[in-house]
């Protein structure tokens, strides 16, 4: 397997952190988005819509982080990662619909203004990022994961946008449940971390 990422990327991170979650071999791909190879016509073939990451699987392309994320789970038989009954796989694919959602346009977006130089509007983003964070902190106050007793894709779905919130100037601090929530997936076996962005750093989305 191949995955084509960037290392700043929150969306290339949750990718990368469920394949070494299971422990699976692969080949990391890192894809220069300073210089546009994202939009290049060799990157296009793989995703047209130009974004990492992308998983490349003997032959089968897979992009959008939260359809890698079903796809590793379903090719490694993983129901541990993602039940097969209708009301837990109903329930993590909520929260997966909130990290393309609430997250997407909340803690993700407030760290691409100061990361990746976007124009949004960070009273906004920052708030939609508070009103995300008090509902996972209430939701979190009698759940240690999102779903269930264990660690589902739902959880690595969440997990890099909210570690990094504070790069996009979302203070955390508030947030005791959400914090342990974040400690206890980092304590995983396989975990790797989120990259911290150097001061000054950016790159072009």
């Amino acid at each position: 397997m191949r995955l084509y990422y960037h290392p700043l990327s929150g969306h290339s991170h949750r990718a990368r952190l469920f394949v070494s979650l299971l422990g699976e071999p692969f080949e990391l791909i890192e894809v220069d988005l300073r210089s546009g190879a994202h939009k290049k016509p060799e990157f296009l073939a793989l995703n047209p819509f130009g974004q990492v990451p992308v998983l490349e699987d003997d032959g089968i392309v897979v992009s959008d982080s939260n359809a890698i994320l079903v796809y590793l789970a379903k090719k490694f038989d993983r129901k541990d990662w993602l039940p097969d009954d209708a009301k837990t796989a109903a329930e993590v694919q909520r929260w997966l619909s909130v990290a393309a959602g609430e997250v997407a346009y909340g803690p993700a977006a407030a760290r691409l203004i100061t990361v990746f130089g976007a124009k949004y509007n960070a009273e906004d983003v920052i708030g939609r990022a508070h009103v995300l964070l008090k509902r996972l902190e209430s939701h979190l106050t009698d759940n240690d994961w999102l779903v269930g007793k264990r660690p589902t894709i739902a959880d690595v779905a969440l997990y890099s946008y909210i570690a990094r919130a504070p790069e996009g100037n979302v203070d955390l601090s508030g947030y005791p449940n959400v914090n342990a929530f974040l400690r206890r997936i980092e304590a995983l076996q396989g975990f790797v971390p989120f990259v911290e962005t150097p001061v000054g750093l950016s790159a072009a989305a």
